[in-house]
């Protein structure tokens, strides 16, 4: 075998049934599929355990979060790529054979993320894989624009690890995904580690996959994911950025954390992003930092690039999206005028 598809579930069983038929269509068929269940209580570990015989089944006794279960599948596979794969998604017949090309292109290729597209609507990109900003911010590009606008293969920051492709060998050198990220940037994390090392995160467009989005965690923001992902923030940030880097870009990265806060206090999510902003400051000495090499020096300006170049992505990408609205709702109430 030369994959894994490594599928981490907890409570997921209205969406598992898409997900695990579309691996069996795969036109690519030297892979194999290991699910890590998180202890879920909804009957998705038996019912893929009757109805998915060729599957690989290993039930954690708690949940332990996305971090532990694929570190747990990583490291069972025997294979030399893993594919991580969220369980609220539809694979495309020649999304595991459009990966395996994409990473074999170049040994230097850490990961490849897929064309995620909105599951509901798909004229719409959910993820061309993530950004990072030199604000704090990372994102998804092209999320929520038409997917037209992303059919070329390009490098990203990071790739999304719900549904991507890795080079297993690569993790022994930059370690795993960060435990104690529980869930939410850690996707980013390990690909910024990547990058430091030289390695590189692209993105395929001709990879697909259709992605309901927010099936585990039940909604885009909520208590737990606001608290989770601004902890998680100030981790990354902590870990991977040297000290120099962060004097340069803390004026930044003060304005980014204050116009987030604002967004969520607009939200009724203030007080929640507070206390996972003040968590991560106050926990933050207990991670492992990325030791500082002057080997690497060369590798940090060019992520000091990506990210000044992020951020102008993000602009635009937030002007293109809101511009799409505006005329879509134009368009609507002219239609409605006509008649």
């Amino acid at each position: 075998m030369k994959v894994t598809v490594v599928i981490p579930n907890y409570n997921g069983q209205k969406f598992i049934k898409p997900c695990l038929d579309s691996l069996r269509l795969q036109n690519y068929k030297d892979f194999e599929v290991l699910v890590i269940d998180n202890a879920s209580s909804d009957g998705s570990y038996e019912y893929i355990k009757d109805n998915y015989k060729e599957v690989k089944l290993v039930r954690l006794k708690q949940n332990y979060g996305f971090s532990a279960a694929v570190n747990k599948g990583i490291s069972m596979s025997g294979t030399p790529y893993v594919i991580l794969l969220n369980n609220d998604t539809e694979s495309d017949p020649d999304f595991v054979g459009e990966l395996v090309k994409a990473i074999e292109q170049s040994d230097d290729i850490f990961s490849v993320s897929s064309k995620m597209i909105n599951y509901n609507d798909r004229t719409l990109m959910d993820d061309a894989g993530d950004l990072y900003s030199i604000m704090g911010w990372g994102f998804q590009q092209g999320v929520g624009q038409n997917t037209q606008n992303y059919t070329k293969d390009r490098e990203v920051f990071s790739a999304c690890a719900g549904a991507a492709i890795y080079r297993k060998s690569i993790f022994d050198k930059i370690g795993m995904f960060d435990l104690k990220h529980f869930a939410y940037l850690e996707d980013m994390d390990v690909g910024y580690r990547a990058r430091i090392h030289g390695y590189r995160n692209t993105f395929c467009a001709s990879a697909l996959v259709y992605h309901v989005g927010s099936g585990t965690s039940g909604s885009k923001y909520n208590s737990f994911k606001v608290k989770l992902a601004a902890r998680n923030n100030i981790y990354l940030i902590y870990k991977n950025m040297p000290l120099l880097q962060f004097i340069i870009n803390m004026p930044f990265l003060t304005i980014g954390f204050l116009i987030k806060y604002l967004f969520f206090v607009k939200l009724g999510y203030g007080e929640d992003y507070k206390e996972g902003f003040i968590e991560g400051i106050k926990k933050m000495h207990t991670l492992k930092k990325v030791k500082y090499k002057e080997e690497f020096l060369q590798n940090y300006i060019n992520i000091e690039k990506e990210m000044i170049k992020g951020t102008f992505i993000y602009v635009k990408d937030y002007f293109s999206r809101h511009m799409e609205i505006k005329t879509f709702v134009l368009e609507d109430i002219i239609n409605n005028i006509k008649k």
